[in-house]
């Protein structure tokens, strides 16, 4: 059985969609003829924390760790509300911020390059190293954001020439929240410069999008494959449906997914329909931005908000199943064209129609249409929007309303793992 060394950040009591895209693979790739050897921080900061997730890694698979230094525990003697905003992606408009906040977005972006787990590399290469000759192992798979673990594969690879898998979950300069990071001509140079030496270096890439593969076929001439995220198989408990005409976002909405032409088309729904006011509500799971919740406020929403903190991935599977419209909303920009939610495909499996609201041809758009699972709309489309939320109403009401999937099976984390295997075998 081959051997390969997965090199991630994130990792079970980590929560979010980036945990558990590798918890899956490494569930599914032993039985594609692949041992996976995984390597973790001891000591991580993580922002948002599962630890339901800890079940799911397999007993007998071997998980290496070693202690890792970040600058946060000391930024947040400054502002711990600040720095967890920061690490978690939210950041405020410019206009919003403060002088603390511009000053740690300045220092985050121009001295921690190409993040703040930058100090985990130089350790981790040594500790790598040694185990790699000692248990006769030649294959690498690095997986980020943050990108520093792709710098530990980049030395890994110079250093003894193993063969090296780089997995980018989201785009690195392209990334949305880059020009957010009041980067000096300098440092950006520098991120292009490694990033461009990631392309070129790494055996393979990988891609979630297939935007984010258009992108980097101009930066590199290494062969490059699109495996998405997707869904497992999972059983939970079955709440019952909500009784009133719930439309809900799972998971963070940062201020800069803020489609106001939603919001507007809801208020005037509630304004024009008595019925509807009286059952409609709109339920936001995870951390909001102020922005956003700003928007909700100002078009007269508050009485059908409901708002729940993080919750770990079994309830938010609970809450998908059980609400009767499930919103998606991407950030307005060529940027996040290329963004794929790792909670898409979850949706997709719910049995509840999708209504998402992003950028004129994103990738979501794509996927949502060719498994008719929803329907997406760009942000200018107030009417439409209106249109769908009434279209599905008059479902709910009738008690019809749900998803009519098709060709979702090559989106299960089986399938996605059997297609991993193939590409390190190749290498």
């Amino acid at each position: 059985m081959k051997k390969v060394l997965i090199v991630t950040y994130y990792w079970p009591p980590a929560g979010g969609p980036g945990v558990q895209r590798w918890l899956k693979f490494v569930k599914y790739l032993p039985e594609n003829g692949i041992e996976p050897i995984v390597y973790v921080p001891e000591n991580p900061h993580y922002p948002l924390k599962d630890t339901s997730l800890e079940s799911g890694i397999p007993s007998e698979i071997k998980v290496l760790k070693n202690a890792i230094f970040e600058p946060y525990p000391f930024a947040g003697l400054l502002s711990k509300k600040d720095t967890q905003a920061i690490s978690s992606g939210i950041i405020p408009k410019e206009q919003k911020q403060g002088f603390l906040q511009k000053s740690m977005l300045f220092i985050r972006g121009n001295f921690f390059i190409p993040d703040a787990r930058k100090f985990w590399i130089k350790p981790s290469v040594k500790f790598l190293s040694e185990y790699l000759k000692e248990h006769n192992i030649n294959t690498v798979i690095t997986t980020g954001p943050p990108h520093s673990m792709h710098l530990i594969g980049l030395q890994l690879k110079k250093e003894m020439g193993v063969k090296w898998l780089a997995d980018f979950r989201d785009p690195w300069t392209q990334i949305g929240y880059h020009s957010k990071l009041k980067l000096l001509s300098s440092s950006r140079k520098k991120h292009e410069d490694l990033e461009k030496e990631v392309l070129q270096t790494a055996d393979m890439i990988i891609t979630t999008s297939f935007t984010t593969r258009e992108e980097f076929l101009s930066k590199t001439n290494r062969p490059i494959e699109v495996i998405t995220n997707g869904y497992d198989v999972e059983q939970v408990e079955k709440l019952p449906m909500d009784e009133q005409f719930s439309l809900s976002h799972i998971g963070s909405l940062l201020s800069g997914r803020n489609p106001e032409n939603l919001w507007q088309a809801i208020s005037e729904l509630i304004q024009e329909n008595e019925n509807f006011a009286r059952d409609f509500q709109l339920k936001l799971v995870g951390a909001v931005g102020e922005l956003v919740l700003e928007s909700i406020q100002k078009s007269g929403l508050e009485e059908w908000l409901v708002l729940k903190d993080y919750v770990s991935h079994s309830e938010a599977l609970q809450l998908q199943r059980s609400s009767q419209l499930l919103l998606l909303i991407e950030i307005d920009s060529e940027e996040t064209k290329g963004i794929i939610p790792g909670k898409l495909f979850e949706y997709m499996v719910s049995d509840r129609p999708i209504l998402a609201v992003g950028p004129e041809g994103a990738d979501i758009q794509k996927i949502i249409q060719k498994t008719n699972t929803g329907s997406c709309f760009l942000y200018s489309q107030k009417g439409e929007i209106k249109g769908f939320l009434q279209e599905k109403y008059e479902l709910f009401k009738k008690g019809e309303l749900k998803s009519y999937p098709i060709g979702l099976q090559q989106y299960s984390r089986k399938a996605l793992t059997k297609q991993l295997a193939t590409q390190i075998k190749q290498l």
